[in-house]
């Protein structure tokens, strides 16, 4: 179990910048019988690291209270990784009285279960730009320079006075800040990482364990990475994409929510400046063709406003309406790597 009576240096700095908020949010869980864990729609390492995280850490702090998680099933990681999230119908939550704790995401629309508002108190804590905050600044903590909202809550968890986290709880917030820093090599990784990332190791986990679980491939993926080398296209300044329309997905044997699987291949390969993955969704609620953006360098981010969508300046998603918008879309990324020489 981890207890620390002295935290590293930036962890301190960064629990004693918001340690009003912290303490609000401690006694706000306190206070509570019931807590249910939020997180975004479409879930990535980060969002169920920290939401698994979250729930693990209630339930061995707090066994007398009523813990429950909610939210859509990535369609690899659960169940091989992480356990199917509940469903707890909108009349099962009125009939409740709970604390509402999201976490990972900045916008209520992208709430994986809207009923987060049915609470008469919402926590949140996260590391996205955001339209509009969700709860009260008093019971937010969000750091756009973050690697991982993993992170920001494991800087919350070992400030807890008296509380433990344990390796279970700590295997999984190491997960989401794995996934979310691309093991610790995007530039977003800082000293405060590094040092949430020794307290967590310091619990006890298997290590080796958690990294091979985490990066399995199958040899359907192989297949599907087979397909997008030998069908990605360049632009003249440096803008890799791939797409993967439904006929392409039924062939490979993969749903939408897998099109970006491999989006990161082109990083760090020469003349490749932002490279995306173009993923068309059939839904028919909300047919569109899904991008994941990632960028060595340059700031994605607004382009990706432009295109319907939003993220970190590295990091980004946006989606277009048709494939005839295709072309206009990567004209733009490649026009602004030409209007931005490194």
């Amino acid at each position: 179990m981890g207890a620390f009576n002295k935290l590293p240096s930036e962890v301190e700095a960064f629990a004693k910048a918001h340690k009003n908020s912290f303490l609000a949010m401690q006694k706000a869980i306190e206070n509570a019988k019931t807590v249910i864990v939020f997180r975004h729609l479409k879930p990535d390492f980060d969002a169920l690291g920290c939401q698994f995280g979250m729930v693990q850490f209630l339930r061995d702090n707090f066994p007398d209270k009523e813990i429950h998680f909610v939210g859509d099933n990535h369609p690899t990681f659960t169940p091989r990784i992480f356990p199917e999230a509940e469903k707890l119908s909108e009349a099962a939550l009125k009939e409740m009285d709970f604390l509402s704790i999201v976490l990972d995401v900045g916008d209520a629309d992208r709430i994986a279960n809207p009923n987060f508002a049915l609470a008469k108190t919402v926590i949140k804590m996260d590391h996205h730009p955001c339209k509009a905050e969700i709860t009260t600044p008093e019971l937010t903590v969000c750091d756009l320079d973050k690697a991982a909202a993993a992170e920001i809550l494991a800087a919350f968890l070992f400030s807890w006075k008296g509380k433990k986290v344990s390796k279970e709880a700590a295997r999984w917030l190491y997960i989401g800040i794995v996934g979310d820093s691309g093991r610790f090599m995007f530039s977003s990784t800082s000293i405060h990482t590094f040092q949430i990332a020794e307290l967590l190791l310091s619990t006890g986990f298997d290590l080796r364990t958690t990294y091979l679980t985490m990066y399995e491939k199958t040899i359907g993926s192989l297949r599907s990475l087979s397909y997008v080398l030998s069908n990605f296209k360049v632009s003249p300044h440096g803008v890799a994409y791939y797409c993967l329309p439904s006929a392409v997905q039924e062939e490979l044997q993969i749903t939408p929510e897998l099109g970006k699987e491999h989006v990161n291949t082109f990083s760090n390969i020469e003349g490749v400046e932002i490279w995306c993955s173009i993923t068309e969704d059939p839904n028919p609620k909300d047919y569109c063709w899904r991008i994941s953006i990632r960028s060595k360098r340059l700031n994605i981010a607004p382009l990706a406003n432009k295109w319907g969508g939003g993220g970190h300046d590295l990091a980004s998603g946006a989606r277009i309406n048709d494939l005839s918008e295709l072309e206009a879309f990567i004209n733009d990324l490649d026009q602004y790597i030409a209007d931005n020489p490194a």
